[in-house]
């Protein structure tokens, strides 16, 4: 297989006989595969990227892995363990019928801060369509995949947690081509998923002068918003459903949950219902003052509506966002998982629900 080329999902079988080959030096090192590829040659184990907010050398804050990158270089597997924890809570069917054979492509290269949940993210998406039957995965981390002519082939794109400037290179004509290449692709009918952090995409941080803003507008209003602030891992909060009609929240049976993970924020003026259809929230009244209190006050919504997950549309195409998703282990929760394939089955057009804003 050409690694340079986009990499079709093999199954979960295929991918775990791999894996169970060489399961004692995946255990030990962590990530050792190529992914939907052959074993990469061992090596001694590198030494661990920079934790987040934390200076070289010294252990990640509680609760987070290091960056998923070795030299400058993306891991593209999952550890073992964690592919187990998705493969055990797994749906078996997905809630509709598709209209016709369905392709995803996961794109998954991080402009910014590299989540180590990113290749579990396109594990469980592969898996998801390979259990269900839902649709065909395909995985790359190329800029080169991008563009208009390849992005045909598929009728939904997830945009696997792709913080910064994801589409851009030195290259200014190709930059603008790969971002018109998007945008012409969501507005012309085809579906768009981003999980966690391709909503911290193109804009300045709260500290910059000025505060934060869109460094592309047309990319922050499609998505819904932009990133201003977290709570770390391990915050848990309490999720309201905030439509239990919709198909896509199914899985909750109207019924709100707490879980742990980091938890986004969006800029007060980049989100609102006015222009999302949201489905789940933060329960923000059954959040303890001190955890209300860890947010900067220059950084609190003065609406104290905290979204998590929504749908809209964007011309002729559908997007749908959920805000969960940093640790590893929001994705073997099953409810997120089924959540996780109706939106992307919304997205392809399979699944019809409302995405209408309320009312104005």
């Amino acid at each position: 297989m050409d690694i340079h080329k986009p990499k079709p999902w093999r199954g979960p079988r295929k991918r775990l006989g791999e894996i169970g080959a060489i399961a004692v030096a995946v255990l030990i090192a962590g990530p050792a595969l190529a992914q939907g590829g052959a074993a990469r040659p061992s090596a001694p184990p590198p030494t661990a990227p920079s934790p987040p907010n934390g200076p070289p050398g010294q252990p990640p804050p509680t609760g987070y892995r290091p960056q998923s990158v070795v030299d400058g270089v993306q891991v593209e597997t999952p550890y073992f363990q964690d592919t187990l924890a998705v493969l055990d809570n797994l749906p078996t069917s997905a809630p509709a019928r598709p209209k016709r054979a369905r392709k995803v492509l996961v794109f998954c290269k991080a402009g910014g801060y590299v989540h180590s949940v990113i290749p579990l993210t396109a594990f469980a998406i592969g898996a998801l369509g390979d259990r269900t039957g839902a649709w065909a995965t395909t995985i790359t981390y190329r800029l080169q995949d991008f563009t208009p002519e390849r992005l045909a082939n598929y009728d939904v794109v997830v945009l696997d947690n792709t913080t910064g400037a994801f589409l851009d290179d030195a290259d200014p004509v190709a930059t603008s081509a790969r971002r018109a290449a998007l945008l012409s692709y969501v507005r012309s009918g085809h579906g768009l998923v981003l999980t966690h952090a391709a909503g911290d995409a193109y804009h300045t941080n709260a500290d910059s002068p000025g505060g934060p803003k869109s460094l592309w507008p047309e990319y922050s209003r499609m998505v819904g918003g932009f990133f201003k602030w977290h709570w770390l891992l391990p915050q848990q909060v309490t999720v309201k459903i905030d439509d239990p009609r919709s198909p896509i929240n199914a899985a909750f049976a109207g019924r709100p949950f707490t879980i742990h993970d980091e938890i986004y924020t969006f800029e007060q003026n980049s989100f609102s219902r006015k222009n999302v259809h949201v489905l789940t929230s933060i329960d923000y009244s059954k959040m303890s003052p001190a955890d209300k209190a860890k947010e900067p006050a220059e950084t609190r919504r003065a609406d104290g509506d905290y979204a998590l997950s929504w749908v809209r549309r964007e011309g002729q195409g559908r997007v749908y966002y959920n805000a969960l998703g940093h640790s590893e282990h929001v994705l073997s929760v099953p409810a997120i998982l089924q959540q996780l394939t109706a939106g992307i089955q919304y997205a392809a057009g399979d699944l019809a629900a409302n995405d209408s804003p309320p009312a104005r």
